[in-house]
């Protein structure tokens, strides 16, 4: 079974990542894993972090000579930024004097909450963890993840549909995902340009006024084959197990399948794919195809061939350079809430970080659907699968 887990703190030494379950044989390319998280890192309206980080992803164990080797892979991402916090946020006791506690709760963030369960007296060792630096790691286990489903025609991309009060509203073909990511200069990652020119605006608002901004990116997984996910249990669903996955990264608040929103007020007669058969059509997955895709690719809890489709709602970042109100831990008084060097807006890059979160769903289905402690192996179960359904 494919598992993964990370590991560290936002100005910690370093980021851990630990996948298991790979098959024997996934190429490892260097390049692509260097690439995914520089996209992670890049987006208008990203803060001075960014300036200092440059993540490159160390493999420890299980990979050799370019291609995974069945047992589990270890990488570490230094934070460069660790230089500056040795001596606040020492291993060893070290000297109290230097610790830099947030004695004000932020609303919106795992703060104050976080304290309350864990019996701490400030919140800066909720917010090291809660931090979305963790998903570094999470984009490397995911790189990963990616790099398996390409052996089996898989492909995994975002792009950002609104920010703030400005929304993509036209339709979009899987080429055009494909030439947005491969850009050297990601902007907010909308395939449009004039709105995406548009979505700046809205970053520029928040950032004069000190505010933040929120928005939507969408995933879609492009050669995803019927039959992953089961109806059979609700833990079993893909679709569940996409919004769960989703759902799990920093500032998520709301997960939209295909196009969920806008169904529920809508009739059925234009909501639901209509289904026709196509024949003879070898490049396809199935013979069966579909006039729309408003499933998002799946039915029933099962993908359907159609390209899935995942949104993430992300409220805006909870540090603001305007505070809110709060309250200090130490005399319960009013006072405004703590300030972190902090992004204005993470959309883009959040998006970035989802791919890695369905990648990594989709690839454990696929290999507990076809198994395989090789490549190889995996790909002639894949393989005889296809004909099947091709045949059906």
């Amino acid at each position: 079974m494919l598992r993964f887990s990370t590991a560290g703190e936002s100005h910690g030494e370093a980021l851990v990542a630990l996948l298991s379950g790979l098959p024997a044989g996934v190429p490892v390319d260097s390049a692509f894993l260097a690439r995914e998280l520089w996209r992670r890192q890049q987006g208008y309206g990203r803060g001075g972090r960014m300036r200092i980080e440059t993540d490159t992803a160390h493999i420890l164990s299980g990979v050799r000579h370019g291609k995974t080797i069945g047992s589990p892979v270890a990488m570490t991402i230094a934070n460069r930024d660790w230089k500056n916090w040795e001596e606040i946020l020492p291993v060893e006791e070290g000297d109290s004097s230097k610790h830099k506690a947030v004695a004000s709760p932020r609303p919106g963030h795992a703060d104050l909450p976080g304290s309350l369960k864990y019996n701490f007296k400030d919140a800066r060792y909720i917010l090291e963890r809660a931090s979305a630096r963790e998903s570094s790691a999470r984009v490397a286990a995911g790189a990963l993840a990616k790099l398996l489903l390409r052996c089996f025609g898989i492909e995994v991309l975002s792009h950002v549909v609104r920010v703030g009060a400005v929304e993509l509203e036209r339709g979009y073909q899987w080429e055009e995902l494909v030439s947005s990511t491969a850009r050297e200069t990601i902007l907010l990652n909308c395939i449009d340009q004039d709105v995406e020119a548009r979505m700046k605006g809205e970053v520029d608002r928040a950032l004069r006024t000190g505010d933040t901004v929120g928005g939507v990116f969408e995933v879609v997984a492009h050669g995803v084959p019927p039959g992953f996910g089961s109806h059979v249990n609700w833990d079993e669903r893909l679709d569940g197990l996409l919004a769960q996955s989703v759902m799990s990264l920093q500032a998520v608040k709301a997960v939209e399948i295909g196009r969920g929103v806008t169904a529920a007020e809508s009739m059925g007669s234009n909501v639901h794919d209509s289904i026709a058969y196509a024949g003879e059509t070898p490049d396809a997955a199935t013979r069966f195809t579909r006039a729309t895709n408003n499933a998002g690719g799946m039915e029933g809890g099962i993908s359907n061939g159609e390209d899935v489709t995942v949104r993430g709602y992300l409220k805006p970042i909870s540090t603001l350079r305007r505070p809110l109100a709060s309250v200090s831990f130490e005399t319960r008084e009013p006072v405004k809430a703590a300030y972190e060097r902090s992004d204005v807006c993470v959309v883009p890059a959040a998006g970035v970080a989802a791919e890695s979160m369905v990648a990594l769903t989709l690839a454990r289905l696929l290999l507990e659907k076809f198994g395989g402690d090789s490549v190889p192996e995996s790909r002639r179960n894949f393989d005889g699968y296809l004909q099947q359904i091709r045949s059906f």
